[in-house]
């Protein structure tokens, strides 16, 4: 099995500062698979908890390089729910890199374990009859600091639900529980490791450079 590492994040650096630099990406160091994967963008704070700036990726399998330089750009810069990510901000980022393994329908929607899986779920909206899906990654709800109840109805909001929740509803909804490997990597640390790997530090257009 494919783990998420070191360098499949450093790729998704590289791509972004080539985007801000009009520039091509060094080629990746990490070899080619088959997995769903997500990359997710968090502003570090001084004092504070990480800030989400962008989160997107994909459940079905696709080529990792691929999908992990698409999806590098896709997050930071077209996440709808935040403005795209500047080339100034690139110092004060985090970059995680998920790859998704392990998918089983869960018996009922409280089959899961908080911590452990991320869940994907579907339903039917009962005032519309609409089909609603939405996904949470394994990290979520722990950090959240939800019960498998609370994960759950925030993922019927998330998936665009506004009705009333009951319990019925709750049983009705099918859920796909999976697991991940992951690996964060702060710019400080992608810095010491284009350093360590190709001899100097990066450098982006319009950012001063910082000294690590």
């Amino acid at each position: 099995m494919v783990a998420a590492n070191r360098e499949m994040a450093a790729y998704c650096f590289d791509t972004l500062v080539a985007h801000y630099n009009s520039e091509d990406a060094p080629p990746p160091a990490f070899d080619e698979g088959q997995h769903p994967l997500f990359v997710t963008w968090k502003k570090v704070v001084i004092g504070g908890e990480p800030r989400l700036r962008g989160c997107i990726g994909n459940l079905e399998a696709q080529y990792i390089i691929t999908g992990f330089r698409d999806y590098a750009l896709t997050s930071a810069l077209r996440d709808r729910r935040f403005p795209p990510i500047q080339a100034k901000e690139l110092p004060t980022l985090e970059c995680t890199v998920s790859i998704l393994t392990d998918y089983e329908t869960a018996n009922h929607y409280l089959d899961w374990e908080v911590g452990k899986h991320g869940l994907i779920i579907e339903f039917t909206d009962p005032n519309n009859n609409a089909r609603r899906s939405a996904t949470y990654l394994p990290d979520v709800a722990a950090h959240e600091g939800w019960t498998r109840e609370e994960a759950i109805d925030s993922l019927m909001r998330k998936a665009g639900y506004s009705g009333h929740i009951t319990e019925s509803l709750r049983k009705s909804i099918r859920v796909t529980r999976y697991q991940s490997t992951l690996f964060t990597l702060t710019y400080s640390d992608y810095v010491s490791y284009v350093r360590e790997t190709r001899g100097a530090a990066p450098s982006i257009n319009g950012v001063k450079h910082v000294n690590h």
